[in-house]
This record gives structure tokens, C-alpha cells and sequence, in this order.
């Protein structure tokens, strides 16, 4: 398991803890600092990370594949880009975009976080990379992405 994919996990487990609080102020400063610091971690460690990400092979210019998301306006659409922390991931994602899709033809390479964002940098709508989704669907948003020694 990659450490960003373990870094995830905690998070997913102190964002849970601090749903199941009765209320706000049972929610200590140590358990929202902890998770603070981990969504700190996380975005520095997405700038870094190799990911697997997927290509439709049937398009000429081979599409990275985007999840489509509503934007704020109406008509109006927003994407982010899934990347895999690992081939498994991605293999799972792929039959699940075959069945929702029917498209059969995918195609995976491998892309450091910053430069996937980077590339999409001049994008409006595009708003930052969603993780190991479908299974997992954690996203970043693009300007968390950053280099901590920049």
C-alpha cells in the first residue's frame, strides 16, 4: 500500500470520529489539529506521488478520462481527474468505467501529481484530481497541490 493511499485512510478514519461527535464543541482541538496536519501532509505528498492514470484509447488524441461533476452555474460542468495509487486501483476503476460506459478501450500511464495539475492548470473548470475514486473518491482540490520546500 502506497503511503499516500495509508495517509488517506487515516484521514477518512479521523473525518469519521468527528462525524459521529454529538456536537461541535465535543470535537477537541487535538482531533482537529490531527487532521489539519494530515490534510497538509496529504497535499504535499500529491505533489510528489506517482499515479496511474487512464486514458479512453478510442479517442485520437487518447482523453485522459474525467469525472464530471455539476458546477455552480447551471449547464455548467466541472471535472476532476481520477489518478490510482496503483495499477490494481486503476484496473478496478477501468471495469467499472466499462460498465457505466460500455466503452472498452482504456489505456493506463503513469504522471506525477503536480505535473497531471499542472497541465490542467489553465482549465476553469477543472477542480483537482480525485483519488483511487471510484472506490475510494477522495479528492484534492488543485490548490492544495503544493511542494512544502518551494
Amino acid at each position: 500500500m502506497s503511503e499516500l493511499k495509508e495517509l488517506i485512510e487515516k484521514y477518512i478514519e479521523l473525518e469519521e470520529q468527528l462525524d459521529n461527535l454529538e456536537n461541535e464543541e465535543e470535537a477537541d482541538e487535538e482531533l482537529l489539529e490531527s487532521l489539519h496536519e494530515l490534510g497538509h501532509e496529504i497535499d504535499h505528498a500529491v505533489f510528489h506521488e506517482e499515479f496511474t492514470i487512464v486514458y479512453n484509447a478510442d479517442t485520437e488524441d487518447e482523453e485522459v478520462v474525467a469525472l464530471i461533476v455539476p458546477g455552480e452555474e447551471e449547464g455548467q460542468e466541472e471535472f476532476f481527474i481520477p489518478v490510482f495509487t496503483s495499477e490494481d486501483e486503476a484496473k478496478k476503476a477501468i471495469e467499472t468505467f466499462i460498465e457505466e460506459s460500455g466503452e472498452a478501450n482504456f489505456a493506463c500511464d503513469k504522471a506525477v501529481g503536480s505535473d497531471i495539475v499542472q497541465a490542467y492548470s489553465e482549465d476553469e473548470e477543472f477542480l483537482g484530481l480525485a483519488v483511487d475514486a471510484p472506490q475510494c473518491d477522495f479528492v484534492i482540490f488543485a490548490e492544495s497541490v503544493h511542494d512544502c520546500s518551494e
